[in-house]
């Protein structure tokens, strides 16, 4: 039977009976569950559950928001229900070091990120020529301190015109404004070129040369008025030695990054990725 894909994320207090109200109103609509993740934070005693499942094509994505209606109500649930048969937007953005952009798009070409660039956004015009070989409409807003605002309202104007579910900024070197990561809360993913928390500021591939480091790493987090310090999605090492130079590090620092905001992408794509707090529930 032809059949469309959904998956349902949830978070609510923890109770008895939650997986079998939410299970049984699928099953009343002869829905097929395809993958089941589950997490109880001992912690805060929040529970999270990710539900993939296939559904009858006569069934649709508003007969199971009505069927849902009542667990979500009983349990107060947060609760969203994402179309797996609708490709995703995402919005790049990118300033002079484009690896994790030539990334991005190669992973896509090859089907492994299943999404669809609606733009590429930049400072500078060094991508231009990238967006244009691969067909991707290419905006440069130059920015300054004096016309930060005016250009992150652009950077606003163009995700809500492509409507884009997500914002990546793919080594962007421009600090978002706090309105602007308020106002893009959960929907705008960094890789920072550090192993968080470590050497923050300029040159931190020099930074950890001169103190000697021993493993480098990449972090992949979503933006927040606090810099640097949104809830981490995704992480790696790589190990390094004394006899390496910093352009050995940054050579291995290009690789780590890039296949980081990959995977991290890849996850909130795929709506594996869930706020708890200052953290993440991750569900690979």
């Amino acid at each position: 039977m032809p059949a469309a894909n959904f998956v349902l994320t949830l978070s609510c207090e923890d109770r008895p009976g939650i997986v079998a109200a939410v299970t049984t109103e699928l099953a009343a609509l002869n829905a097929n569950i395809a993958e089941s993740n589950q997490f109880w934070d001992r912690e805060t005693g929040r529970f999270f559950m990710r539900l993939a499942f296939t559904a009858p094509e006569a069934v649709s994505r508003e007969t199971i928001e009505r069927a849902l209606k009542s667990p979500i109500e009983r349990f107060s649930m947060k609760t969203a229900l994402a179309d797996g048969s609708r490709k995703k937007r995402i919005v790049i953005m990118v300033s002079k070091f484009d690896h994790t952009l030539l990334h991005l798009l190669y992973q896509i070409r090859v089907g492994w990120l299943d999404a669809e660039v609606a733009a590429i956004v930049s400072n500078h015009p060094d991508a231009q020529k990238i967006a244009e070989d691969a067909g991707i409409p290419f905006h440069l807003l130059p920015v300054t301190k004096d016309t930060k605002a005016q250009q992150e309202e652009q950077v606003l104007a163009i995700v809500k015109q492509t409507g884009a579910d997500l914002v990546v900024l793919a080594r962007y070197m421009q600090v978002l404004s706090d309105t602007l990561s308020t106002r893009l809360f959960g929907q705008v993913i960094n890789i920072h070129h550090s192993f968080l928390p470590s050497f923050k500021g300029a040159k931190p591939y020099h930074q950890a040369h001169e103190r000697g480091v021993k493993i480098i790493g990449a972090t992949a987090h979503y933006v927040t008025p606090d810099l640097d310090e949104g809830p981490i999605i995704e992480q790696e090492t790589a190990r390094v030695t004394h006899a390496m130079s910093p352009d050995d590090l940054i050579a291995a620092g290009r690789d780590v990054e890039s296949r980081v905001l990959a995977r991290a992408v890849k996850l909130h794509l795929e709506s594996r990725v869930m706020l708890n707090g200052k953290k993440t529930v991750v569900f690979g």
